[in-house]
């Protein structure tokens, strides 16, 4: 029995990692002021770089709300990417930069773009490029932001890229949204106030033309944008967050369709933590270097739906062993971080996201959990291991 309180306290330490650094991020981002949005310095040569697979119904919205930001001296770039629609015909209409490439053997995201570099490379490169999926709706000043920050600091740049449920959401839908804006909103928020760098989120990332050249985009990883965000933080260049710049997409309405989605998320995001942090934290005791180390609590920070789980879990099991052993070490330990993360949630709502859902949407995230079950359970059984394109509704 003393075997298994260890077991507990030590599990009950783990969790306590991400769930303080997480409770942190939240508490800072609150009570800090989002600064200004400034649009001063030099605007480099831009390149914006659009993977594209199968996106005729959708695609057009995108680039309408790019091409109005466009100068004389940039390029809209699209990469049509296996696709069986007319998703390259409806992009010639507002760029002649339209290739298509086709490969069935080599699928996913990072060979598209590694594909569109190669064009670019091959055709004066920019001094920049930004990268913006095919389904997402920019504001009006995204691409100025985002260009200036980069060559400003010349490192990567992520902007504020959130992901918007239908209006007559579900629970499901309220709070999936809610743990996105979390997730690409507070949290980095927090990591910015406390100078740390944020994890790159697939749309609305800038570069420098040369950073690019420095890592291998061309593998099918499931969350390639974490990936590249961790290489390029490795080799000196953490990725900042500009908020001032705002990308957005819409969830699937398809109940199949968001499952297939969160399924990719969450297992992609899962199998990083388990490979990179480790490396994150060699990298940053070796280089000395804090921002290393901040990424790394970041990224060991598991979805928000399997750390409350854990905590739960956690909290049954060492109350059961209070009641048999008497010793109430695990339950106080645990009491605490389950507190500290039902506070930071709830800060998190109160501050960011009422206009998402009600306090009693709120109120339902434990049942949210509880149904998540078996896609964890999926990871310890049938991980998804490949990177699989979302499709439409």
């Amino acid at each position: 029995m003393d075997f298994i309180n260890y077991l507990v306290i030590v599990f009950s330490c783990l969790l306590a990692i991400p769930t303080l650094f997480f409770t942190v991020q939240v508490a800072v981002a609150a009570v800090k002021t989002i600064p200004s949005t400034a649009k001063e310095g030099r605007r480099p040569s831009i390149a914006i770089l659009i993977p594209a697979h199968n996106e005729e119904r959708i695609i057009s919205q995108t680039l309408n709300s790019i091409s109005p930001q466009l100068q004389n001296n940039d390029r809209l770039l699209v990469v049509a990417d296996n696709c069986s629609d007319d998703t390259a015909n409806i992009a010639r209409k507002f760029s002649k930069h339209v290739i298509e490439r086709r490969d069935e053997t080599q699928c996913g995201k990072g060979y598209a773009l590694d594909f569109g570099l190669q064009f670019l490379a091959d055709n004066e490169p920019p001094e920049i490029v930004i990268i913006i999926d095919a389904d997402c709706k920019l504001s009006e000043t995204c691409i100025d932001l985002l260009a200036k920050k980069a060559v400003s600091e010349n490192k990567p740049v992520q902007a504020l890229y959130l992901m918007e449920a239908p209006e007559n959401k579900s629970l499901t839908q309220a709070v999936a949204e809610f743990a996105w804006r979390v997730k690409n909103q507070v949290r980095p928020l927090g990591a910015m106030y406390l100078e740390l760098p944020c994890q790159l989120m697939g749309s609305g990332m800038a570069f420098p033309w040369e950073l690019l050249q420095k890592v291998n985009l061309a593998h099918g990883n499931m969350v390639e944008d974490m990936k590249l965000g961790i290489d390029l933080a490795v080799l000196g260049y953490a990725p900042a967050f500009c908020p001032g710049a705002v990308v957005t997409s819409e969830f699937p309405v398809s109940q199949d369709i968001t499952n297939t989605q969160r399924k990719r998320w969450e297992h992609g995001h899962l199998t990083t933590i388990i490979s990179e942090v480790p490396r994150l934290i060699a990298a940053a005791i070796k280089q000395k270097d804090k921002k290393l180390l901040g990424m790394a609590l970041d990224l060991s920070v598991p979805p928000l739906s399997l750390l409350g789980l854990c905590l739960m879990i956690a909290v049954s099991l060492a109350a059961v062993l209070t009641v048999i052993t008497n010793n109430t070490v695990p339950i106080q330990i645990l009491s605490i971080l389950i507190s500290f993360f039902m506070a930071a949630v709830f800060t998190a709502w109160f501050k960011f996201a009422r206009e998402i859902m009600t306090l009693k949407d709120l109120c339902g995230i434990p049942f949210y959990i509880l149904r998540k079950i078996p896609l964890y359970f999926s990871f310890l059984l049938n991980r998804q291991r490949d990177w699989v394109k979302t499709e439409r509704d």
